[in-house]
């Protein structure tokens, strides 16, 4: 099954179930994979580019949460919260930092990185291999720790 037909399928039974919440995330996954899908040269989207759309989502959601709650909105915050969770069951599993930290170690060994001076050059390396494993920043903050020391 692919990742457009399992959103079509989890429509359908968001739809039985009477589920509007789960049912606005994913009409919005949805919305986002049949705009792509009609922007490129494909009629399909890879399974790659539909994890980068809901990467892009689940993070917009997230931001748009952390707004809400610094706005005291707590009825908002917790429908983004929700949509989130809808949006994140359909992402690979993240790393954890200590994964994460191992990765960067073992790829400055191999680049023979050695400083701050560096760090284009191991991010680059990074941000290809970690893509939809790890968030962008938080790769970022331990590579500047790690060329740190």
């Amino acid at each position: 099954m692919t990742f457009t037909e399992r959103i079509n399928y989890d429509i359908k039974s968001a739809m039985l179930a009477k589920e509007k919440e789960k049912l606005a995330a994913l009409r919005d996954i949805k919305s986002k994979l049949l705009l792509e899908a009609t922007s490129g040269p494909h009629a399909n989207v890879s399974e790659e580019a539909a994890i980068k759309i809901c990467l892009k989502l689940h993070k917009q959601r997230m931001e748009t949460h952390a707004l809400y709650v610094a706005q005291n909105r707590e009825d908002l915050a917790a429908e983004e919260l929700f949509q989130a969770q809808v949006i994140e069951a359909y992402l690979p599993k993240m790393l954890s930092e200590e994964e994460i930290r191992q990765e960067v170690r073992q790829t400055i060994t191999a680049l023979g990185a050695n400083g701050p001076q560096d760090m284009g050059k191991v991010m680059g390396a990074l941000t290809s291999k970690l893509a939809g494993k790890a968030d962008g920043k938080v790769i970022s903050g331990i590579v500047k720790a790690e060329l740190a020391s």
